[in-house]
């Protein structure tokens, strides 16, 4: 199968492309610049908008690696099934609104959501429950360019339709809230942050998710917390040293059974493209049609597949 990437050359996207080549299938790497054997279009302009939607008509699926979050290119490649990558709440929402009539469009691809949404899936839950999804990312990565801007960008800001409001009625502001969970012998600090498992996957299905993210340096998570009450300190984020390992986990959990899945795996930016990867290999074998999540498409059996990926279960 032909597989296009766009955003080939970041860090998710050469995985995206590895694993795709792996399994015996075709990449086709779109990138700014050119590629050898690949295709040298600018998402951001009209002219690279139609490259990449000529090249569309003749693949299996299109990933969407580059972090952009645009509306226009799910317009350029038509139906041709899209595999979207961000982690931004809005966007995925406005995507799913925007998707054409006989189109697959599968939202949130990755760790978190993705790993996490097939998590959820497979916890025991009620109608009303309330799940916390507690996502620990190595704080001595390299992570791309996009994954630092997404998370720069909470900063001040709120968290999309959070299910829940503040001590005084008020809206949910992003790395301020915070709640301790057990991770590997001992409680760590997690803050509040706006992933959008909630709107695709929690709501659909009855469920309150809220989500909360950690560095695995306690001085790095110190840092977000104060990037969350100072704003205008986010672009320091861009710059902070890599102090940490690149251990990454997934941590859902029902507040009313306690019952809990965790993944977990080294390398939050090879995992995510990996994943993204069997998503898009898993659709365009067809059988999976309209707006899909990753619960829609794989299963926790099909997590433990992919090379580095643990999971776990704690009743």
């Amino acid at each position: 199968m032909k597989i296009l990437v766009v955003g080939a050359r970041g860090a998710v996207g050469a995985a995206v492309t590895a694993e795709v080549r792996d399994l015996g299938h075709d990449p086709i790497q779109v990138g700014r610049t050119s590629v050898p054997g690949g295709i040298a279009a600018d998402a951001t302009s009209s002219e690279g908008l139609k490259r990449i939607g000529a090249a569309a008509r003749d693949v299996d699926a299109v990933i969407d690696a580059s972090g952009l979050e645009r509306l226009d290119l799910q317009r350029a490649i038509g139906t041709t099934p899209l595999i979207d990558i961000s982690a931004t709440a809005s966007h995925l929402t406005r995507l799913a609104a925007a998707a054409p009539a006989g189109s697959t469009v599968l939202l949130g691809a990755g760790i978190a959501p993705g790993a996490s949404s097939v998590l959820i899936a497979a916890l025991d839950v009620a109608p009303g429950d309330d799940i916390d999804v507690a996502v620990l990312l190595g704080a001595g990565e390299a992570h791309g360019a996009a994954a630092v801007e997404w998370t720069a960008r909470l900063a001040g800001t709120t968290v999309f339709a959070a299910p829940e409001t503040d001590a005084v009625g008020g809206k949910i502001r992003n790395l301020r809230t915070t709640r301790r969970f057990p991770d590997g012998g001992r409680d760590r600090r997690f803050l509040r942050a706006d992933f959008p498992d909630d709107a695709l996957i929690g709501r659909p299905r009855g469920l309150r998710v809220r989500s909360w993210l950690a560095l695995d340096s306690a001085l790095a998570t110190n840092a977000l917390a104060l990037v969350g009450l100072v704003p205008p300190l986010a672009p320091m984020l861009r710059h902070a040293p890599h102090l940490g390992s690149d251990r990454w986990r997934v941590r859902v959990s029902n507040r009313r059974t306690g019952h809990t899945r965790l993944a977990s795996g080294r390398g939050q930016s090879v995992a995510t493209g990996r994943l993204a990867a069997r998503a898009a290999l898993r659709i365009a074998e067809g059988g999976v049609t309209g707006v899909v999540t990753m619960a829609d498409v794989l299963t926790p059996a099909d997590l433990v597949s992919v090379d580095g990926i643990e999971i776990d279960e704690d009743r």
